[in-house]
C-alpha cells in the first residue's frame, strides 16, 4: 500500500482562514475625510480624462448614465413601485447632464422600468445627444412634447423623477424654458433623483430656489454643494477615475464594493442620525 505524504496537504488551524480574511480586509473608510471638489477641479478633472487619459465624451456619458440608473434602481426597486409598472420621468437639460440623463433613461428601460423622457432643448453636444435620443426612441421610450404644468399630473403618472437638467457647470439662477419646469418639480411629492448636482444649485453652493432631491448621484467625485445635501440617499457613481488622477487631485473616496459601479455615501442626515442623544446613548 502506498504511503501518503503529509507534505502534499495543507493543514489550517481552526479559525485561521477567518483570521487571515480579517487581516487582509481593507480598513473601513472614514467618511469625515471624504473629498468634495470645486467647479474648477471638476472641470480640470474632466479635461484630463479627455486629454491625458484619452477618454471621449461618449464613454464618460455612458459610464455616468449607467451608474445613475444603477443607483436609482438600488434605492427604488421596480417591484416596489405602484404606478404604471415602474413609470419614471427623466428630465434632460441642454448640456452634459442632459446626455447623462438620456443614457440613464435607456438603462432604466433595460432594468425593467418604464421611463418617459422630457428633453425640450437640443444639447450643445448635438451630434452625440442626437444619437443618444435615437437610441431611446428605438427602444420605444416616449418623449414628452410639453411639460405638465401641474405637479399632480406628474405624481399621478410617475413613481419618481430623474433630474438631469443641469450639472456642475451650471451657475444660478435658472432661466428661460427651465424656470417653470423647476418650479413645478419643486411641488411634486414623489422622490426626485438628481444627477451630480441638484438642478438650480451651483457646484459649490445650495440654492433655496433649486430642487431638494431625495437621492443625489455624484459623478466621479462629490461636488462641494453635496456637503449640505439633506436627502435620504447619496451615491457616488462612475468607477472610471484612474488611481493616478485621484492621487493628483488628492481625492479621498471610498472603495467601490465588489464589482459595483456605485458606492453609497453618508448624507448629512444619516451622520446626524448616528450622533448620540443628550443622554449619551
Amino acid at each position: 500500500m502506498d504511503r501518503i505524504s503529509v507534505n502534499r496537504f495543507s493543514f489550517r488551524r481552526k479559525g485561521s482562514h477567518k483570521k487571515n480574511k480579517e487581516e487582509n480586509a481593507e480598513p473601513e473608510f472614514n467618511f469625515s475625510t471624504l473629498s468634495y471638489i470645486s467647479q474648477d477641479e471638476a472641470e480640470k478633472m474632466n479635461e484630463e480624462l479627455l486629454s491625458e487619459y484619452a477618454f471621449n465624451e461618449v464613454q464618460l456619458l455612458e459610464l455616468a448614465g449607467y451608474s445613475s440608473a444603477v443607483a436609482t434602481a438600488k434605492c427604488y426597486p421596480v417591484e416596489k413601485m405602484t404606478r404604471d409598472n415602474g413609470a419614471i420621468l427623466v428630465c434632460c437639460g441642454p448640456g452634459y447632464n442632459g446626455g447623462v440623463g438620456l443614457v440613464c433613461a435607456r438603462h432604466l428601460k433595460l432594468l425593467g422600468y418604464r421611463p418617459t423622457v422630457f428633453y425640450p432643448v437640443k444639447s450643445n453636444m448635438a451630434s452625440i445627444c442626437d444619437s443618444l435620443s435615437r437610441q431611446c426612441e428605438s427602444m420605444d421610450l416616449p418623449f414628452l412634447s410639453y411639460f405638465p404644468s401641474e405637479s399632480h399630473l406628474i405624481q399621478d403618472s410617475y413613481n419618481l423623477v430623474v433630474d438631469a437638467l443641469f450639472g456642475f457647470r451650471f451657475k444660478p439662477p435658472v432661466k428661460d424654458t427651465f424656470a417653470s419646469v423647476i418650479e413645478t418639480l419643486k411641488k411634486v411629492e414623489i422622490p426626485i433623483c438628481s444627477v451630480d448636482v441638484p438642478s438650480g444649485w451651483g457646484a459649490e453652493s445650495v440654492s433655496p430656489d433649486g430642487l431638494q432631491p431625495e437621492l443625489l448621484i455624484s459623478i466621479a467625485a462629490p461636488k462641494r454643494c453635496a456637503k449640505l445635501f439633506q436627502g435620504k440617499f447619496h451615491y457616488l457613481g462612475g468607477r472610471f477615475v484612474p488611481r493616478t488622477l485621484e492621487q493628483k487631485f488628492d481625492l479621498k473616496l471610498p472603495p467601490y464594493p465588489g464589482t459595483d459601479c456605485v458606492v453609497e455615501l453618508k448624507t448629512q442626515k444619516s451622520t446626524e442620525d448616528e450622533k448620540p442623544d443628550d443622554t449619551g446613548e
